[in-house]
């Protein structure tokens, strides 16, 4: 339910904080005092028509801000949109704001982050309705037919059942879908795997070969210049000549005067074990040398066989791959897809086995589903029907068309018939009215009065209530085209509904107003010669007062005639209440 309303700059609105009571919150106020600006407002909030002809004038921008209670029968579908956007704070309440400046850019948030138009909207189609003169009509949406007839007809133990043979059938029509595909370019793409799996295996490939190869290849290139430089090398470090003693000599020669100085002075028999020490490393060093010249060879033939060897990875890696492990992970997948190809038959054969068994699992609970709407199809439309009488439409009559497509790759039906499906079962749903006698039945968005439409939605309403889960319901201009008999039946017909939602009526008809549970008065008043809205909660003898002036002018009679309207509502809502 929505809990406070926040409202500055828009249209006549200066600056409004609203907070609402559950149950049935009536407005009323004379013509052009800004009732319908506050349907508007909130309209706007939950992602409906918006621009900037609403920012009121000198403003720069419009704020509309609302704070909802999620109540339980929404909360777990809200609670998915809230988490996939990241905006989940609390599990029990939503803020929204509707941001409109004068540069034409909107700003939608929910939770105080921002988020795109249509994810405002979305949040908001699970918290309010709003029937009268906006295009904001779930009922009107055929595609909610269908839903609501299955809550009224409690199918979703059926639905249920349904669904799960459902998914259970596409995941199996799905993998046929794809070995089927897999089966027509069988040919063609086995011979083209075949090829690829042979080259890449008569490579012999191994992980890391091309960098051992590069190696070698440049040592191979560069043989006659690094035999030169070991050779100068072990030359100065351990061959030497008479004049130049080579390094190790040398060291030999620190190492003997060391041995004699620690005689004299052992304190540095330290400093010997590090000579000794690094004239042992010297000698391993000229080992490693010898080493390493004995491999340098100059070989023609195995430099020629790195080049075509490294060659022809480079050929491989231009069609497989930037690496040889990436290569070698080709084969692996171009051998999985081999083996999916050759077994593809046989999997073809035992998904279509099972996809016929589906079908027609699928088709005996469809057909039951359809079924159990036909016979509630009934028992609604005369539900409605009566409804539509108390509200002064006697003549009308309503229907729940449901028809079903035939289609070759249908479920079947019978042994002749296949019929189109879909998540939620073979049938087409729609709510048709007959308005006035010999008119003929039309769908509900084709009528044209606004009082029948609106007296539609409540009826609809009264009959769909257990069934329809959006927590706060308006009602603006309800009671055009009607009396007060008859508004005296829409308010208690209101107030019925306002036991199962938080409905807000925008009224002229003090029979219909006397029902509220909250009345708030709205009215407009001009101030530094600027005409602002205002709004205030009416009780006790102020609500006594609006109701007779809604009567007529405020005297003795109407203020009579006002109170005894509020007894009579009373006694209507304790009988209401008994029942």
């Amino acid at each position: 339910m929505l809990e406070e309303l926040r409202i500055s700059n828009f249209a006549i609105i200066e600056e409004l904080n609203l907070h609402f009571e559950p149950g049935l919150v009536i407005l009323t106020g004379e013509t052009g005092a800004g009732k319908s600006i506050l349907v508007d407002a909130l309209e706007a909030l939950v992602g409906g028509k918006a621009d900037i002809s609403y920012i009121r004038s000198g403003a720069e921008k419009a704020l509309i801000e609302g704070d909802f209670f999620i109540p339980q029968t929404i909360r777990k579908p809200l609670l998915e949109i809230l988490m996939r956007e990241e905006l989940d704070e609390d599990n029990e309440q939503v803020s929204l704001c509707r941001e409109i400046r004068s540069s034409g850019r909107h700003i939608a948030r929910v939770n105080g982050r921002v988020v795109s138009l249509s994810t405002l909207r979305e949040i908001g189609e699970y918290l309010v309705d709003i029937h009268g003169q906006s295009e904001h009509l779930s009922l009107l949406k055929v595609n909610q037919h269908l839903h609501l007839l299955d809550n009224y007809a409690k199918n979703e133990p059926l639905r249920s059942a349904y669904q799960k043979i459902y998914r259970e059938l596409t995941e199996v029509q799905r993998e046929l879908f794809h070995l089927r595909q897999i089966e027509q370019e069988a040919a063609r793409r086995l011979d083209v795997l075949r090829y690829q799996i042979a080259e890449i295996e008569n490579a012999h490939l191994k992980t890391g070969e091309e960098e051992t190869l590069l190696a070698e290849r440049n040592r191979l290139a560069n043989a006659e210049n690094l035999a030169s430089l070991i050779q100068q090398s072990i030359l100065i470090l351990d061959e030497g000549s008479p004049e130049n003693p080579s390094i190790i000599d040398q060291m030999g020669e620190v190492v003997h005067h060391l041995g004699s100085l620690v005689r004299l002075d052992s304190s540095q028999s330290g400093t010997l074990e590090s000579a000794e020490e690094i004239f042992e490393r010297l000698n391993e060093l000229a080992r490693e040398l010898r080493h390493y010249a004995e491999e340098i060879e100059y070989n023609p033939k195995r430099l020629d066989f790195i080049e075509e060897r490294l060659n022809l990875i480079q050929s491989l890696k231009r069609k497989y791959g930037e690496s040889v492990e990436d290569i070698l992970k080709y084969a692996q997948r171009a051998h999985s897809q081999l083996e999916e190809i050759t077994s593809a038959s046989e999997r073809i054969e035992a998904l279509s086995k099972l996809e016929t068994n589906l079908l027609t699992e699928l088709g005996e609970v469809a057909l039951k589903l359809s079924e159990n709407r036909r016979q509630h199809s009934l028992s609604l439309a005369q539900a409605i029907e009566r409804e539509l009488a108390s509200l002064n439409m006697e003549k009308a009559r309503f229907q729940v068309q449901i028809h079903q497509t035939d289609a070759e790759n249908g479920i079947p039906l019978g042994n002749t018939r296949k019929v189109a499906f879909n998540s939620s079962g073979i049938d087409q749903v729609e709510f048709l009215i007959a308005p006035n006698p010999g008119e003929g039945y039309k769908p509900l968005i084709k009528i044209a009065s606004g009082g029948e439409t609106s007296r539609l939605m409540l009826a609809l309403k009264g009959v769909l209530a257990a069934a329809d889960d959006v927590p706060c319901l308006v009602f603006d201009e309800i009671d055009q085209g009607i009396g007060g008999r008859v508004g005296a039946v829409v308010g208690e017909k209101l107030w019925q509904l306002a036991r199962h939602h938080q409905v807000f009526c925008v009224t002229h008809l003090p029979q219909l107003a006397a029902f509220g549970d909250q009345h708030l008065l709205v009215r407009k008043k001009i101030v530094d010669n600027r005409t602002i809205t205002e709004v205030q909660t009416l009780k006790g003898e102020q609500r006594v007062e609006e109701l007779a002036q809604m009567m007529g002018d405020l005297n003795q009679a109407t203020l009579q005639s006002a109170r005894e309207l509020l007894h009579m509502v009373s006694e209507k809502i304790a009988q209401s209440a008994t029942f």
